[in-house]
C-alpha cells in the first residue's frame, strides 16, 4: 500500500531533514498511545514551559510570555467603520517602515448589523463605494463579511491603524497569502442570489496588503471553482495554489492560473487523487465518528462507504494525479461529487493550510479513527504543473493522525513558526489551545483560552520573528503574543 520517499523537486531532502525525521518519531509516538504521549508533552520536549494561568482568565501562555488585545469586535476603526465579529483566518506581511501588516477575515454571515463594519442598523453602508461592495443586498441587507487590515508596530507593540479591505462577502473563512504580497480570502458558503442577496457566493477574492486605508476590488476568482472554500496556499515556484473544503466528504483542489501572479485571469482547476487507490476515501473512518453522530453526520452519513477506504497508517506516502473538472461554478454544488466519481480522493473537513519546508500542509478537522483530526503533507513534484509530473509524481504523506485527544483536537488554521515547528490552533476541542509540533516529533502548548470555549484562529508571525498574532474569535478579538520564541 504506501509508496516510498524518493528524492524530490530542488534538493528537498537536504534541506528538510531534520523536520521529516522529527516528524517521523511524532508518528511513532501517536500510533504508541496516551502514555508515551504523555510523557513527551510533559517532559523535555516542551519547547517554552508548561503554561500559566493568566490572571486576566483570557489566555494562559509559558512563563515569560505576554499577550496583549490589539482589535476587538465593535471598535471604530481608522476609517470610521467599525472592526466586524467572527475574526478567522489571517496573515502578516512585511509593511513599509518596519511595519507588520495583517489581513484578517470575518467569517460573519447575512447582515448581522451587530457583526458587521456598517453599525447596529447598516447606516454606514453608503460610507462604501458601491463599486467597491461585492454584495450589497439591494441596499437593505448588506454581506458582513469581508477583510480587515491591521497596521502593527512590533517594536512598540502597538497598532497604528486599522481598516476595512474587502467589503460585502460572505463568511470569510480562511485563506492564504501569495508570495506576491496579497491575502486570498475564502467563502465558506455555497449561498445563490435571491431575494436578500443580489450575487451568488462560494467564491475566493484576492485583498492586497497595503499599509494605505484601501478597498480591495471586490472581483470573484470563479475559475479557482465555487464551493465550500476554507483555505489556500501558493507553490512559489510553479505558482500552483492548492485548495482546501470544508465538507466532511470534500475534495483537495489545485489551481494552475494561466498568467502568473495574475489570478483574475482565470485557469485550470484540478483535483487530487491517489495514484495507487482512484476515489479512496482518507478519512479512516470505520463508522461515521460518534461526535458526529448526534445532528453533525449529514453530507458524512451520505457520502460513507467501506467500499473505497482501507486504514492508512501515519508515514504512508502515496503518488499523486490531479484530475481536471470542469463546470467550476457548480450551480448544484456538486464539483465534489463529480472529482469523486472521476477518481479525486475524498477528506473529511479539509481547513487549515500552509506553504512551508518546500511543502504543503493541510488539516483535515474530522479526520481520523476517531474523528479527532489528521495533519497532511504534500510535496510538489519538481516538475509540478507540467506535463512531467506524471513521470515524477507529487507525494502525499499522512503526517499525523493525533486519535488520542490528549495530543492534539481538531487542527485547524496552520502555521510555520520562524524556527521550522508547525502551529496548530484547535477547534472543537473542551478548552483550545495553540499548539506546537517540533521536529524531534514532540508536542507542546503555546497557548490556552481560559475565557470561552472559542476556536483559535489565524495564528501567524510578524516577519521579524518577535510576534504570534492569532484570533480568539468567538470572544471578537485578535491577541499578539510576544516572549522568548527561540529560546
Amino acid at each position: 500500500m504506501p509508496g516510498k520517499i524518493m528524492s524530490t523537486r530542488r534538493s528537498f531532502l537536504q534541506q528538510t531533514a531534520a523536520v521529516t525525521a522529527g516528524f517521523a518519531g511524532l508518528r511513532l509516538f501517536t500510533q504508541q498511545g496516551r502514555a508515551l504521549a504523555s510523557a513527551l508533552t510533559q517532559g523535555t520536549h516542551i519547547r517554552f514551559g508548561t503554561l500559566t494561568q493568566d490572571p486576566q482568565g483570557v489566555l494562559d501562555l509559558p512563563a515569560g510570555f505576554s499577550y496583549r488585545v490589539i482589535s476587538k469586535l465593535g471598535e471604530r476603526m481608522d476609517d470610521g467603520l467599525f472592526v466586524p465579529g467572527k475574526h478567522d483566518g489571517m496573515a502578516a506581511f512585511e509593511g513599509p517602515d518596519g511595519m507588520t501588516l495583517l489581513v484578517r477575515n470575518h467569517e460573519t454571515t447575512g447582515n448581522v448589523g451587530r457583526l458587521g463594519p456598517f453599525g447596529w442598523g447598516n447606516e454606514l453602508l453608503d460610507k462604501v463605494e458601491r463599486s467597491k461592495a461585492y454584495d450589497r443586498g439591494f441596499g437593505r441587507t448588506p454581506c458582513v463579511g469581508g477583510t480587515t487590515t491591521l497596521v502593527y508596530d512590533t517594536r512598540r507593540q502597538e497598532l497604528v491603524r486599522h481598516y476595512l479591505s474587502l467589503a460585502c462577502t460572505e463568511r470569510n473563512c480562511a485563506g492564504g497569502p501569495t508570495p506576491w504580497g496579497s491575502w486570498i480570502t475564502c467563502e465558506e458558503t455555497i449561498q445563490r442570489a435571491n431575494d436578500f442577496y443580489e450575487q451568488d457566493h462560494g467564491y475566493n477574492f484576492e485583498v492586497p496588503a497595503s499599509a494605505d486605508i484601501t478597498l480591495a476590488e471586490p472581483v470573484p476568482l470563479k475559475a479557482m471553482g465555487r464551493f465550500n472554500h476554507e483555505a489556500v496556499a501558493v507553490d512559489p515556484e510553479s505558482g500552483a495554489v492548492y485548495q482546501t473544503e470544508d465538507r466532511q466528504d470534500g475534495a483537495i483542489y489545485r489551481f494552475l492560473p494561466n498568467e502568473p501572479r495574475n489570478l483574475k485571469a482565470g485557469g485550470k482547476l484540478q483535483a487530487l487523487a491517489i495514484r495507487e487507490h482512484p476515489h479512496c476515501d482518507t478519512r479512516n473512518w470505520s463508522s461515521i465518528p460518534a461526535e458526529l453522530q448526534d445532528g453533525g453526520a449529514g453530507e458524512a452519513a451520505i457520502a460513507f462507504s467501506t467500499a473505497n477506504r482501507f486504514e492508512i497508517e501515519p508515514g504512508t506516502v502515496f503518488d499523486i494525479d490531479w484530475i481536471d473538472l470542469d463546470n467550476v461554478e457548480a450551480p448544484e454544488d456538486d464539483l465534489r461529487y463529480r472529482a469523486f466519481d472521476a477518481g479525486a480522493a475524498r477528506f473529511a473537513r479539509g481547513e487549515g493550510m500552509w506553504y512551508g519546508h518546500e511543502s504543503v500542509y493541510f488539516a483535515c478537522t474530522t479526520g481520523g479513527k476517531n474523528g479527532k483530526g489528521q495533519v497532511w503533507r504534500y510535496v510538489p513534484s519538481r516538475f509540478e504543473a507540467t506535463p512531467d509530473e506524471q513521470r515524477f509524481p507529487a507525494r502525499l504523506e499522512l503526517f499525523i493522525e493525533p486519535n488520542d485527544e490528549t495530543l492534539l483536537q481538531h487542527a485547524d488554521n496552520l502555521c510555520i513558526a520562524p524556527w521550522g515547528d508547525v502551529i496548530a490552533c484547535e477547534d472543537g476541542a473542551p478548552i483550545n489551545h495553540i499548539l506546537g509540533i517540533t521536529p524531534e516529533g514532540g508536542v507542546y502548548p503555546i497557548a490556552r483560552n481560559s475565557l470561552n470555549g472559542s476556536e483559535f484562529a489565524g495564528s501567524c508571525f510578524s516577519p521579524d520573528g518577535s510576534t504570534l498574532f492569532v484570533n480568539m474569535q468567538g470572544a471578537g478579538i485578535t491577541l499578539a503574543i510576544t516572549g522568548p520564541w527561540q529560546g
